[in-house]
């Protein structure tokens, strides 16, 4: 998804309802502010580790992306 398809998904939303994602196990958590990362795709990994991974050498293959991260809370 792009910057673009997102803006225009959350379009259809109230401007002041909440955004949520996915918790560590479950249930859900806020999101903290969006930040630029670089990646790799790397489609071979399994489901649990994610298609895209942080890019350590960045060369030709890597990727810019946007990633918002959840609020991350301690026990």
């Amino acid at each position: 998804m792009t910057i673009r398809e997102l803006i225009e998904a959350l379009k259809q939303f109230p401007v002041d309802m909440m955004v949520l994602t996915n918790g560590y196990e479950s249930g859900y958590e806020e999101i903290r502010c969006p930040k630029v990362i670089e990646v790799k795709h790397e489609p071979e990994k399994p489901y649990y580790d994610g298609e895209y991974q942080i890019a350590e050498e960045k060369d030709s293959t890597s990727i810019k992306a946007v990633a918002i991260f959840r609020n991350r809370r301690t026990e």
